[in-house]
């Protein structure tokens, strides 16, 4: 005679049948869902926001940051609210579209680019930003890595304010190479970094500034890069 299955057993095999696949299909599709956590970040970036957010107390120790995994983005996501979004930075030429957040944090880093040094000032002294580069070639500061060339635009906004700089160098560094974010004395630059593509070095492009303009008067097609979908194009 044939024994029945007792109903809690076969309802619990099934739990644990649908949760194999759901983590069976997160390994499989981890970078897709991390690349889409930080291409769907779109905070909103107005004139009070960037003041509330620049009195905010923030993170500049760069020793704390970790490699940007799927964790690191979840939670970052999770608490979106810790990114003290105080800027956008644009470079239409590589399809580069980021908020800017104050500080290195982790959250921050994992869903905008990010200032290294504290009480730096756009079109002033040399203004650092980092950011990560991921597997994903649209995402972060990965254009840089792969489209980024000398010549180029890059354009910084604090939404009163557009700063337009020209790209004058680019050049790959050793990671304790920090001295490239210190103040130039008489020069005002702009300093990216990102890793490169072992993670054990690091990726500086440097541009020299041109002008600036107050926002609503900035040419058209600057002022459009500015209101283009945050962390680039998928």
């Amino acid at each position: 005679m044939k024994s029945k299955q007792h109903p809690g057993l076969k309802w619990l095999g099934r739990v644990v049948f649908v949760l194999l696949v759901l983590v069976s299909l997160a390994l499989i599709f981890n970078e897709q869902i991390k690349s889409w956590l930080v291409s769907s970040y779109s905070p909103t970036v107005t004139t009070k926001t960037v003041k509330q957010n620049a009195k905010k107390k923030s993170d500049f120790n760069f020793s704390k940051v970790k490699s940007l995994d799927f964790q690191t983005v979840a939670k970052a996501r999770m608490n979106k609210n810790a990114i003290n979004v105080i800027g956008s930075i644009a470079i239409p030429s590589v399809d580069l579209y980021l908020p800017i957040g104050n500080g290195v944090s982790n959250e921050t880093l994992a869903l905008a680019a990010g200032t290294m040094k504290a009480d730096q000032k756009m079109g002033q002294g040399n203004y650092a930003l980092a950011g990560h580069h991921m597997i994903k070639h649209g995402a972060l500061f990965s254009p840089l890595y792969y489209k980024s060339k000398v010549g180029q635009m890059i354009y910084i906004s604090d939404a009163k304010k557009i700063y337009a700089y020209k790209t004058s160098q680019r050049t790959f560094i050793k990671a304790t190479d920090v001295q490239v974010i210190d103040d130039v004395p008489g020069q005002k630059l702009i300093t990216l970094i990102t890793c490169d593509k072992t993670g054990a070095g690091r990726l500086m492009i440097r541009g020299k500034y041109v002008q600036q303009w107050a926002f609503k008067t900035a040419p058209d097609h600057v002022q459009k890069a500015f209101t283009s979908h945050f962390n680039n194009k998928y």
